[in-house]
């Protein structure tokens, strides 16, 4: 095309002078030029004339450019919703995972099925760059031609279009992350939270086995997961993310056979019936206990109490509830140990902590019942639920609390035990946070706690 310009350019200059065509290039005739007049002694004209014979071209070639740049850009923007589509996919590692993967590229604005865009999600056993729990996910649309076909180009796909593809692998990370809240199920949502919670879970995750609703308040939670959907809990936010198992519902085994003996509830004295409580079922002063310590009927702490336990202790308390009265405390000493287990019938009217004082105690560093620090059998279903927890008694507990059946409100606060260390774990049925719920900020101590926190969330990870 410039060699076509060039010739040409030459020729209408020789004819504009009055000269004979130049040698070796057959235009415009042959022979000397007549003295062109009017447009030919003009040379704007000649210019008019090569910019006319060109324009084709630099029209195409700017339009090709210029397509060629927003190719780029849809592209790039394609790969970005394949790579969190992958991860998502390999995140979420259940039969869904081609859904999931498909939400999250639509969140990055290509959804499939979409004008011309589609999302496919595949899970072979291997993959470029992975060797094992692939999951690739290719985004392709067509995007139509413009000028770009001025100089030619026809595209590929079809009908004045070109197909843009973007593909990504990833794979499930092989260890999962801790969760400081777990809430197991029994309702259709096991996470919610109302208003703005003072709740800090900053280095925490949490999980429902069903959905999780935050309304005013992520938790600041690093990971928030749900089986179900996930509506605002976390920094990070997944839905479709596998069911976690029960961690706990197996020490249940090592509950000690109730010795109190008869049926409830005739031995398993009750604060307000029958007159009150006997001396052994109230609790005021320093006590000393190592291992096993059963309590038929509620416990009533009626004044500060100190448990000191260094080899730590197990209190059982039979088909009853833990009364703090208000003003008093129920505190570990330092460096003691203690697991609250609550157990017997579901017939028993309470198998809560209750009460207006405070319970500030440190669950045991080791043993069988390490990291525990409040435990209700998992065959309890009834008469297990907390209203206000963190104010009926105030918590300042390091350790799990274990309520599996139990739909906890929490609506006070959640602080680290006076000789304990900032470690605080949640396994619930179901649990509210209102607007007043407050609970420290991270779990940085449980190791040295002795405890375990729940894990799951596959973590999936970009490898191509």
């Amino acid at each position: 095309m410039l060699s076509y310009i060039h010739n040409n350019w030459r020729c209408l200059l020789s004819w504009s002078r009055g000269l004979n065509r130049p040698s070796g290039h057959p235009c415009l005739g042959s022979g000397p030029a007549p003295r062109a007049q009017g447009f030919f002694d003009e040379r704007s004209g000649v210019v008019a004339v090569l910019v006319a014979l060109a324009l084709p071209v630099l029209v195409g070639s700017m339009g090709l450019a210029a397509e060629a740049s927003y190719w780029y850009v849809h592209q790039r923007g394609m790969q970005n919703a394949a790579d969190a589509a992958a991860i998502a996919a390999a995140t979420n590692g259940t039969s869904t995972y081609a859904a999931e993967a498909q939400a999250a590229a639509a969140q990055d604005g290509f959804q499939n099925g979409s004008g011309n865009v589609t999302v496919a999600a595949s899970n072979p056993n291997t993959a470029t760059g992975c060797a094992a729990n692939c999951y690739v996910v290719t985004v392709s649309d067509k995007v139509p031609l413009f000028l770009s076909q001025v100089v030619g180009y026809k595209g590929t796909g079809g009908k004045g279009t070109t197909t843009l593809t973007a593909t990504a692998v990833a794979t499930s990370a092989p260890t999962a992350y801790p969760y400081c809240i777990l809430a197991l199920g029994g309702s259709v949502t096991d996470i919610t939270t109302n208003g703005a919670p003072k709740t800090n879970l900053n280095g925490c995750n949490v999980m429902s086995n069903t959905n999780a609703t935050c309304n005013g308040h992520n938790l600041n939670a690093t990971h928030g997961d749900a089986h179900g959907t996930n509506n605002g809990c976390g920094i990070t936010q997944r839905s479709n993310v596998p069911v976690v198992n029960d961690p706990y519902k197996s020490l249940a085994s090592n509950i000690p056979a109730d010795t109190c003996g008869g049926s409830f509830p005739n031995n398993y004295p009750q604060e307000g019936k029958k007159g009150t409580l006997p001396v052994s079922n109230q609790w005021s002063g320093p006590y000393t206990l190592s291992g096993y310590k059963v309590v038929c009927g509620d416990q009533q702490v009626t004044g500060n109490t100190t448990i000191i336990a260094p080899s730590n202790a197990v209190l059982v308390i039979e088909n009853g509830q833990l009364d703090i009265t208000s003003g008093s405390t129920l505190q570990t000493s330092s460096g003691s140990g203690l697991t609250i287990v609550f157990t017997g019938s579901n017939n028993a009217s309470s198998h809560i902590p209750n009460g207006g004082g405070t319970l500030d105690i440190a669950a045991p560093t080791s043993g069988t019942w390490s990291g525990m620090a409040l435990y209700q059998d998992p065959s309890l279903t009834t008469n297990v639920d907390i209203s206000a927890a963190g104010n009926s008694p105030t918590w300042n507990i390091s350790g799990m609390v274990y309520l599996p059946n139990s739909n906890v409100t929490l609506s006070g606060a959640v602080s680290k035990a006076s000789n304990g260390t900032t470690c605080f774990g949640l396994v619930v049925g179901d649990i509210t946070i209102n607007g007043t719920g407050d609970i420290f900020a991270n779990d940085t101590g449980c190791s040295a706690a002795g405890l375990n926190l729940p894990t799951g969330g596959n973590r999936g990870t970009l490898v191509n």
